[in-house]
């Protein structure tokens, strides 16, 4: 390999480079301009995702403590559908560049088990766009993992998008929903109900996505499409929501003789909106 295409290697690998490149015959001159870091990670984003429409405008790659400036950790007794745990801040870590959720057989605050989960409210939110999520789920009876868009309206989570629900019984399996109340104020929801044979989502990482449109919602799998709805789609600002949740009404009790802790591991979560003109 020549000097040239190794040096031209090396810089489209590492993604810090400007757009102004002076390429010679035999040479080139790489200039950047003084620009943050986190400038240059945006551009590289946003070259990756493979598609020119798409603007990259927020994600955390988990790389280190710093992470956490990102993120609300929640410290709080779960109340919804029954749920067994109690949510600590000490159970979501940043380790060898994964964002990872560990759930506990433990006693804590009045409750046998504890978890962890995070939002962005307050931090990052936004209507309509592309969100990516890379991630390994938890596996085990009444452990409930999700990804989950929500409002900040006090009185009702509603409107909801939810990314990605997982039962932990059943790691070949996903739900894919839309929450929303109707005019009359009646709860609402379009869903489906996802199975395969041929991959447990605990036993590998899966790229999880989803397309917020004006019209229209669309659920993705590892970029292979596998549900869409246009019942319903949310037009006000959602903030993200990762938890994994620990028995309940739906996923039922955990097995008390299953081995804990229990993780999800998030390797990183990216944003984007389409581009405008002139973008």
């Amino acid at each position: 390999m020549s000097h040239y295409f190794f040096l031209t290697f090396l810089i489209l690998l590492s993604g810090y480079y400007d757009e102004e490149l002076i390429i010679g015959q035999h040479e080139i001159e790489v200039i950047k301009k003084i620009v943050s870091e986190q400038d240059y990670r945006n551009k590289a984003l946003e070259l990756r995702t493979g598609n020119n429409r798409w603007k990259f405008i927020w994600g955390d790659e988990f790389q280190d403590q710093r992470s956490l400036q990102n993120w609300n950790l929640q410290d709080w007794a779960a109340y919804k559908n029954e749920e067994w745990q109690y949510y600590t801040p000490d159970n979501v870590i940043i380790k060898d560049g994964f964002l990872i959720i560990e759930s506990k057989k433990e006693r804590f605050k009045g409750r046998k088990y504890t978890s962890g989960a995070i939002t962005s409210q307050g931090k990052f939110e936004f209507t309509y766009g592309k969100i990516d999520i890379r991630a390994k789920l938890p596996r085990g009876k009444g452990v409930f993992p999700a990804f989950w868009l929500v409002n900040s309206n006090e009185d009702s989570w509603l409107p909801e998008i939810d990314i990605m629900e997982n039962l932990g019984h059943a790691p070949n399996e996903l739900y894919f929903v839309v929450h929303w109340k109707n005019s009359d104020g009646h709860k609402m929801r379009d869903y489906f109900h996802y199975r395969t044979e041929d991959i447990d989502f605990s036993k590998g990482f899966h790229k999880y996505s989803l397309v917020w449109e004006e019209e229209k919602i669309k659920w993705y799998i590892d970029e292979q499409p596998v549900f869409e709805t246009d019942k319903f789609s949310p037009n006000k600002p959602l903030f993200l929501y990762f938890n994994t949740a620990i028995g309940g009404i739906w996923p039922g009790g955990p097995d008390p003789d299953d081995d804990y802790p229990k993780e999800m591991l998030i390797d990183y979560v990216r944003v984007y909106q389409y581009k405008r003109g002139g973008d």
